[in-house]
This record gives C-alpha cells, sequence and structure tokens, in this order.
C-alpha cells in the first residue's frame, strides 16, 4: 500500500510546480511530475457535496478534478487514501497573520494626558486612528510559525489585515504557504472598521461615543472631499477612504452584541452594509442582530468552567457569566435557526489549540456538520467574493486541502497532512490503522482479554486478570490492570506486570502490525532474560460500533433559558402594555386636580385613558383591577441629571465634543436600571460628564428594563446637550502634563465665545448655500457635526443643561449666552443658585439640584439645603437630580428633604422629582404628571411617596409595569436556583 505521508520529491515537485517564470530554479527541473492523485477517499468537495471512494487530481497548485471513477494521469504520484477524508482547507476572515509587529503603546485605556492633536508625515488624514491608506499586501509576510499554528486547526486560507484603529484600510488574501510571493493570492479583499482607537498617540477619541463619531465625521468628510468640496487639500486618507468604501466588502470589528447595532446604525446612515466580526454573544439579542441583514465572523471562544467549589467565593461569578458559560456553545445553533449567514473565526481564542475541541463542542450543542463546514469553507469564501478561487475542491480552484483520519467533526479525528496551494505540510504523522478494540493477548503460558482505547493521540490498554481473592483464597477476583502502549508507524511497543499466578514481573514486547490492523505480533523478554513469541487478535468491533450508535443517540442536553437582559433579573417575556384599571388609592397627580383621595386610574395602550374620584364603567369593563386600598400612586419619577447605562461618560480629550451623542452608547443591561425602577423612575437624562466646557449630546430614556437601547430612547425627544463649568473643565485635578486647553477659568468662557462665533458662521455658511437653491454656485460647506450642533442651540433647536457650582461663573455663562443671543435652559447642580436665583429667573433660566450635598470639594464650600427652598420661592423651576446610581433610586426621599429643609409644601416637592424635571426637559405635555392622554408613567407606593417608610410596589412605563415586589421575590429565588443548577453542572 502506497503511503501518503509527503516525501521529498513531492516537496520538489510542489516548489517547481507553483513557480513563476520570473523567479529561476535552482536545479533540474522534474518535468515527468505534473500532478497528485489521491485515490479511494471519502470527498467533500463542498459543504454540501460528499463523493464516497473518490479521487482526487491537482496540478501546479490547483485542482483538476475531484470524483468518483477518474483516470489517474500517467505521469501523476498516486496515493491510496483507503479510509482517509478530505475537506476543503479552512479560511478565517479575521486574522493578522503575516502582519509586522506594532510596539507602540497602546492608548486604548486614554491619559487625559495624551496629545490632543498629531502632526502626521505626508498628506494623511488628521487622526491617526483614521487610516484607511493602510494597504496588508505591501507590509505582509510569511511567517512560519504562525502559518503552522493555523494550519495544524485546518486552515489553509486566512483574510489579513493590521487590527489596528478605527478605520484600519484594506485586508489581503493569502494561503499559509512559505513562499510570501505565492502565498499572497490576492490584495485590497475588503475594508476594516472598529470601534478601538488602537495606537494612536492623539488623545481623542478617547471613549467609544468619539470613536462613533470620529467615524461618522470621517464618512461625511470623505464625501465632501470626494464631491471637490476642498480643491486645494490633498489628503490620501479620505482618498483610500473613498475608494475603500466603494469597491469592496466592508467589515466590522463589532466584538460585542451591543457594538454589532451601534455599527449597523453608523452603516444605515452611510448605506453600507457591514459584514460584523462578533464576540460569540449574539444569541443573546439574535432578533435585533438579524434586523440588521449582516453577516457574522463567528469565534469559538467558549468560557471555560468557572472554579465554583467554594460556596463563598462562587458569589463572585455573576450568572450572566454562568448563563453564557452554559449557553455560548450554542450560539452557533441559533444563528443557523435564525438562517444569520456566518463564518467561523479562530481569533478570540486564548489558547487556539482549543479550536477543533470547540467546534466540536459547537456540533454538540446543535450546530449542524453540514452548517459548520460550510461556516468554515463556502461562507467565508462568498463573504469575501473568492468563492472561484477557496472553499471547495473543484477544477480551478487553489489545491488548499486537509487529509484526516476520519469525520473531522468527531472527538478522536485526527489532521494528517494540510495542502496548501498544492504542497503538502505534515500535521500529524498517520498511524496505518486505528488499534482501538477488543484483543486476545497470546503469551506462553496465558491468554489475556486485551481491551485499547484511543485517548487523542495515545493509546490506552488494559488487560483483564483473574487473582485470589485477599479474603478467601477459595476465590478468584476479576481485575484489570493497566497496558502501556506505543505506536510508532506499523511497529509496537507494550509493556505490562500481569502481578497473577503466570507472571509476577513487568514484560516487555515488541512487534509489528498487520496492515488491516487485526493482527499483532512479535517478540517479549521477561525479567530473567528469557525471549517468548507473542501474538495478539483482534474479536470483535460490535462493542465499538455499539457505542458509537449510543453516542449518537444522545439527545442535546437540556440548558437554560436565554433572559433579557442577559443577567440577574432577566425576563423571559417582556413586560407588555395592559389595560389596568387601579382603584381605591392615595393619587399625587402633580396636576391641576392635586390629591385625590379614594382615587381611580385607568390606563390602556400606555397612556392614561382617566384619572377620578370615578371612572366610567364602560371605559374600564375589560380592565385588569388592581386594589391600591391604603396605597399611593404618583407620576414615574424623572431623574434630570444621570449617567446611568452607558458605556462611557466623558469625551474629554477636547475642550469640545459637542458631536458625540449618549444615545449611541446607551447600555441597556446596566443593573442600576432595575434598581431605579425599584425606587419609582421611569424616565432619566443621560449626560455627558464635566470633563470639558462642552460637552456632548444628552440622550432621553425610558427605563424599559430587557430593551434595547432604541426601545429604551424617547422618541422625538427635544434635544439637549451637556456644558458644564469650575474645577473639572479647566483640569484642576488631572495631575502635570494635560496639553488640552482650557486651564483657567477665563479659558473656559473663551472656549465659549471661540465655539459659538464658529458656529455661528457655520450656520450662516449653510444659509448661503441652501439660499442659492438649484442654481447654486457657492461651494457647499463641509458638514462639522460638532459645530451643527453649537449651531442649533443658536437657532433654539437644542437645550443646554449646565454643570455649575460658583456664582462668578454662573454669571459670566449666562452674560456669554446673552450676548450671543441663546439661552441656558438648566443650571444642574446649582448649589451657589440661591445667591442668583434672580438673575436666573430673568435670563429664563431653571434648576436641577442636589438635596443636601456640600463639602465634598472646594467648590461647594457656600452649599446649603436651602437652595432648593429658596430658588423654589423666588419662581424658579426647580428639580431634584441624582448624579449618583445610587440617590437615583431614592429621589422620592431627596425631594422630601425640601420639605425639611425651607418648608417646601409635599406636593410642590413631589413635584421637584416629576412635573418639574419634565418641564426642564420640554416633556411635561407626554408625562411629569398623571393627567388623560399622557403617558402612563406612573408608581404604587405603599406609603407616602415622601416617607422614608414608603416602598415602590410596581412602577409602569408606557402602561407596562416593569417593576413590581412580588415578582422581584420571584426572581430573587429563580436567579438563586438557576444559579445553583449551573454550577452542579460546572462541578
Amino acid at each position: 500500500m502506497k503511503n501518503f505521508v509527503a516525501s521529498l520529491a513531492i516537496a520538489l515537485w510542489c516548489t517547481m510546480a507553483i513557480a513563476q517564470p520570473t523567479y529561476p530554479y535552482n536545479g533540474v527541473l522534474p518535468k515527468d511530475l505534473t500532478s497528485v492523485a489521491f485515490t479511494h477517499a471519502t470527498i467533500y468537495v463542498d459543504y454540501q457535496t460528499i463523493i464516497e471512494d473518490a479521487t482526487l487530481i491537482i496540478e501546479k497548485g490547483k485542482v483538476v478534478q475531484a470524483g468518483k471513477g477518474l483516470a489517474i494521469p500517467a505521469n501523476a504520484v498516486e496515493y491510496d487514501l483507503k479510509g482517509k477524508f478530505i475537506y476543503p482547507s479552512f479560511i478565517d476572515l479575521n486574522s493578522d497573520y503575516g502582519m509586522p509587529a506594532d510596539d507602540s503603546k497602546s492608548t486604548e485605556r486614554p491619559n487625559r494626558a495624551t496629545a490632543p492633536t498629531f502632526n502626521n508625515k505626508g498628506a494623511f488624514g488628521w487622526n491617526p486612528a483614521i487610516h484607511a491608506e493602510a494597504t496588508a499586501s505591501l507590509v505582509f509576510d510569511v511567517k512560519e510559525e504562525d502559518a503552522k499554528a493555523l494550519r495544524v486547526l485546518g486552515f489553509g486560507t486566512v483574510l489579513t489585515h493590521k487590527q489596528d484603529g478605527i478605520s484600519r484600510g484594506t485586508s489581503s488574501l493569502v494561503c499559509l504557504g512559505d513562499n510570501a510571493n505565492f502565498s499572497l493570492i490576492k490584495p485590497d479583499v475588503a475594508a476594516h472598521y472598529s470601534f478601538s482607537k488602537g495606537n494612536s498617540p492623539v488623545g481623542y477619541p478617547s471613549s467609544l461615543m468619539g470613536s462613533i463619531a470620529l467615524l461618522r465625521q470621517t464618512y461625511y468628510d470623505a464625501q465632501w472631499y470626494k464631491d471637490g468640496g476642498n480643491k486645494e487639500e490633498r489628503n490620501l486618507s479620505l482618498e483610500a477612504f473613498n475608494n475603500n468604501t466603494q469597491s469592496v466588502p466592508q467589515i466590522f470589528d463589532a466584538n460585542d452584541k451591543w457594538n454589532i447595532l451601534r455599527a449597523d446604525k453608523v452603516g444605515d446612515e452611510f448605506g453600507v452594509q457591514y459584514i460584523f466580526k462578533t464576540s460569540g454573544n449574539e444569541y443573546q439579542r439574535i432578533a435585533e442582530i438579524k434586523a440588521t441583514k449582516g453577516s457574522l465572523i463567528v469565534p469559538l471562544n467558549f468560557p471555560e468552567a468557572y472554579d465554583v467549589s467554594d460556596p463563598l467565593l462562587s458569589k463572585l461569578v455573576s450568572l450572566d457569566e454562568m448563563k453564557h458559560w452554559e449557553l455560548a456553545p450554542k450560539n452557533c445553533a441559533l444563528l443557523v435557526k435564525e438562517q444569520i449567514p456566518f463564518a467561523i473565526t479562530a481569533s478570540g481564542l486564548q489558547d487556539k489549540s482549543a479550536f477543533l475541541k470547540n467546534l466540536r463542542k459547537a456540533i454538540k450543542s446543535g450546530l449542524s456538520e453540514q452548517e459548520a463546514l460550510k461556516a468554515l469553507t463556502w461562507n467565508p469564501a462568498t463573504f469575501i467574493k473568492a468563492e472561484k478561487e477557496v472553499g471547495r475542491l473543484q477544477s480551478g480552484y487553489y489545491a488548499n486541502f486537509i487529509i484526516t483520519s476520519k469525520n473531522i467533526f468527531e472527538e478522536d479525528a485526527v489532521i494528517y497532512e494540510n495542502w496548501v496551494q498544492g504542497k503538502p505540510y505534515v500535521v500529524e504523522a498517520p498511524a496505518l490503522v486505528s488499534l482501538k478494540g477488543k484483543y486476545t493477548l497470546k503469551l506462553p503460558k496465558a491468554e489475556y482479554a486485551l481491551s485499547v482505547k484511543e485517548d487523542g493521540k495515545k493509546l490506552k490498554g488494559e488487560i483483564t486478570i483473574c487473582a485470589p481473592n485477599k479474603k478467601d483464597a477459595a476465590k478468584q477476583d476479576t481485575l484489570t490492570k493497566p497496558v502501556n502502549i506505543v505506536q510508532t508507524g506499523n511497529m509496537l511497543t507494550l509493556s505490562l506486570e500481569p502481578a497473577d499466578n503466570n507472571y509476577k514481573e513487568i514484560l516487555r514486547l515488541s512487534g509489528s502490525v498487520s496492515d488491516d490492523g487485526k493482527q499483532w505480533k512479535g517478540y517479549g523478554e521477561r525479567a530473567t532474560a528469557e525471549r517468548f513469541e507473542w501474538s495478539a487478535m483482534k474479536t470483535s468491533d460490535a462493542d465499538a460500533k455499539k457505542e458509537a450508535a449510543k453516542d449518537s443517540t444522545k439527545k442535546e442536553e437540556k440548558t437554560g433559558d436565554i433572559i433579557f437582559p442577559f443577567m440577574a433579573y432577566g425576563n423571559t417575556q417582556l413586560p407588555i402594555q395592559e389595560t389596568v384599571l387601579i382603584k381605591n388609592a392615595t393619587i399625587w397627580t402633580c396636576d391641576e386636580q392635586g390629591v385625590i383621595e379614594n382615587g381611580q386610574i385607568l390606563i390602556s395602550n400606555g397612556k392614561i385613558v382617566s384619572i377620578g374620584k370615578t371612572i366610567d364603567a364602560g371605559k374600564s369593563s375589560s380592565a385588569k383591577v388592581i386594589d391600591a386600598k391604603g396605597k399611593h400612586i404618583s407620576p414615574g419619577i424623572i431623574d434630570e441629571h444621570s449617567h446611568i447605562a452607558l458605556t462611557g461618560v466623558n469625551e474629554g480629550a477636547q475642550a469640545s465634543s459637542a458631536e458625540v451623542q449618549q444615545s449611541t452608547v446607551v447600555y441597556p443591561e446596566d443593573i442600576n436600571i432595575y434598581r431605579q425602577l425599584s425606587g419609582g423612575v421611569t424616565c432619566s437624562q443621560l449626560l455627558h460628564g464635566s470633563a470639558n466646557p462642552i460637552g456632548g449630546q444628552s440622550a432621553l430614556v425610558k427605563l424599559k428594563w430587557g430593551t434595547t437601547a432604541d426601545e429604551m430612547l424617547v422618541k422625538d425627544a427635544p434635544k439637549f446637550i451637556k456644558f458644564a463649568l469650575g474645577e473639572n473643565v479647566k483640569q484642576s485635578n488631572w495631575g502635570v502634563g494635560s496639553g488640552r486647553f482650557p486651564q483657567t477659568r477665563m479659558g473656559v468662557e473663551q472656549v465659549y465665545y471661540d465655539h459659538f462665533i464658529r458656529a455661528r458662521e457655520y450656520g450662516d455658511g449653510w444659509k448661503k448655500y441652501n439660499a442659492g437653491g438649484k442654481k447654486n454656485t457657492a461651494p457647499k460647506p463641509r458638514r462639522d457635526l460638532e459645530l451643527e450642533c453649537l449651531n442649533e442651540i443658536l437657532t433654539g433647536e437644542r437645550f443646554i443643561t449646565c454643570h455649575s457650582y460658583v456664582q462668578s461663573e454662573i454669571n459670566m455663562l449666562m452674560h456669554v449666552a446673552d450676548s450671543m443671543r441663546f439661552r441656558l435652559n438648566t443650571f444642574t447642580h446649582i448649589l451657589e443658585g440661591y445667591k442668583v436665583a434672580d438673575k436666573m429667573k430673568a435670563h429664563g433660566s431653571g434648576a436641577s439640584t442636589f438635596s443636601d450635598w456640600w463639602a465634598y470639594k472646594f467648590e461647594v464650600k457656600d452649599a446649603i439645603p436651602y437652595n432648593a427652598a429658596i430658588m423654589y420661592k423666588q419662581g424658579l423651576t426647580v428639580a431634584i437630580n441624582s448624579d449618583d446610581p445610587e440617590m437615583g433610586r431614592r429621589l422620592n426621599q431627596e425631594a422630601a428633604k425640601a420639605v425639611k429643609y425651607g418648608g417646601v409644601p409635599e406636593e410642590d416637592a413631589l413635584k421637584m422629582v416629576t412635573i418639574n424635571p419634565a418641564k426642564l426637559l420640554h416633556i411635561d405635555k407626554r408625562t411629569g404628571s398623571l393627567a388623560a392622554g399622557k403617558d402612563a408613567d406612573l408608581v404604587i407606593w405603599s406609603d407616602n411617596p415622601l416617607s422614608i417608610y414608603a416602598r415602590v410596589e410596581k412602577t409602569f412605563v408606557d402602561g407596562a409595569c416593569y417593576y413590581d415586589v412580588e415578582r422581584d421575590e420571584q426572581m430573587r429565588l429563580w436567579n438563586d436556583q438557576e444559579r445553583a443548577r449551573i454550577i452542579q453542572k460546572m462541578l
């Protein structure tokens, strides 16, 4: 039988076969060796075409033909692969193979002192996180050790690019051979993006929302540049960006389920459909990910079981970590079920050797073998428009294939060779035959039943012996003894110690195996140096076949449910809007009706239908009835100043970050959403931080626990932006070395004037352009997301919430606003507001303050707990805010402090966390009080809502009950039970 282990002659032939005329060959060309034929194999031509007892013929690095009964060319080298399998080599679309190492220091966790600008050499863009001009083919070089590490996993082709930056340039399709000139088969295959700034030395962006804003601005700049917006500028980065986005597939390294949705919104804005590199948690939001219509590149980075042997320390492992450990292997199967196209990547694995193990785990978790092979070959080739070159074994395709011992998806399958462009690379030298099974071992004095199992690459043997019973010598015990077996080709060595009546010493045996593996024979040696003949005969494979059949009929292991959000207190089903009649309650309307004793309120379709002492019975006939006797109902609490549910709060690398949007980084899995629902909060303004004078655009959300960011955002909400004054913006506590302007309070004022003057000029430029109509000859202005936002303030389309403390700065900013003819909507914190309440009233500002915070930094040394009451008595619209996740769940108690400090009436104190913040946010016509036609945002309390004894029993948001105290108790029990169930699995 011809052995198919690669020989020197074949290696020589392959070198010749793929050589091009421009590269001279050192030696005599073996012109008679022109093709190779692999016969009698099970060949997977592609993921859905399987041919048994087939032949594959290759020549000069390409496939000639694959099929049954093919004529073998006369000069072909033939290999008999009877019992072996041939598959197309796998393709990885997310690799940095062959890319140069980058030793520069990463600023992924930015230092605030990082340089704010960068003087790049050459005609490139200003921010090196955008380097669309990068081209993988120009820097690619073979790295044999890295190639080998991928070949042993079954990969023959990778799409490689420099994985650095937001716009990363183009990738190249390369084969994992050892010659760079032949390995590079297709340059500029795809364009790559991410939200990671990578190794850019520039401070901006320093946040996820900054990365999103920079990418959006780059799209707009590229279009403007393409349209001839600036004829004097030559920008190679934008030129490359335009070329890349138009001609090749677009791959986005999202690396998280929420980032997939964020990236898709950017793509939708600019008419781009991304292929998303994911993290393996897509199953947690599979419906939303399917709606993106994007294909996925999915890793098999399943987490290992946590050490939960210590009951105390195991509490540090969160429920979502436990559930992800259990459900991650089902990810691919669920993607198939939802008909979401995906490719599998080996990236994301800390230990790449776990790839095949995890692939087989995914198969056991419901992924079909056909779909797995499709995701490793056909899909990746199709995604990058290389389906006519790689991914299948068809005439004209590259001869990239693997030879395996059996079905590659079986646990003990071994990859023997990986052929890349027609050249063989040995992965593991094959044994001639599998020795697994049962044998009769014959020695001169005895026969033993020998059982052999395969454990990966090793053989494990056992013999069965009869030994005297230690308690009763007349009886015999049946025991098993280990046998050490080492196989090298068709040669064997064995060592065993029967320790029975026949042999009490260690026996050493050596010999050979027949071609079919059923007969072994050779010589052995005893401790006395006596030599003897031995043999072994295979008895039956029936038991092995039974075990295999038993394994194949095993039912898929039951796993827990996917919950929303995917963490503690998540639900399998989200709350729905209901028709509900709540009666016999004390209702605090915070509206014209005041407090209604023994009142009723009817909600339906997310709105308040009716409220009063009595309600028309016809309207409530089909309603679910809640008897709230002895309880109180209030409007849902509104937090005017919050930072919960955000993936990043500050973009502080520049003095102005007006272009960033908090709405792009809403994080729906923040446990503070649920906690604040338990405190009666239904709506929050999510503000940018106070790192710079001009912060980012706010997000107004309803606290809909378990929904997505888009579902949380209040539709058609008024536009807001965060400004800031004081110590933070001039970087008093940032340490030495910050190069960012401003660094004094004078500089803060200048920032405002400079930016608003530029914003006005920007707005005037657009007015002039738009006034020209179709016959306009004026150049089209560049769309600037930062100045566009600031111009909205000047035109009254956007409102300002300003972080403030000291009266001098408050006066300064009101003066700037008056001189630039805009209004400051809200001063937040405003702890010296009691000093300037009259001026704020004249200017038209409202106040959102703390109840009794003081002395936590120098700026607040003059703060007093009567601040809210004094501003209220001056006629200002006053709200109490949290600015703190813990305080956010007890804003009712914070409002009550205004009764204690200043004697504010109870109803007016409650308004400070309901209708007053709604007025400041310009949403008071839809929420903030209880009146017919308004959103059904309301809270049922066990007591007076201003009492420290009051407990929230139910919180409704848009007519759906997102918090229920009784359901909360059930969920706590379920959380514990689910943890206990998964812990048992881990153990």
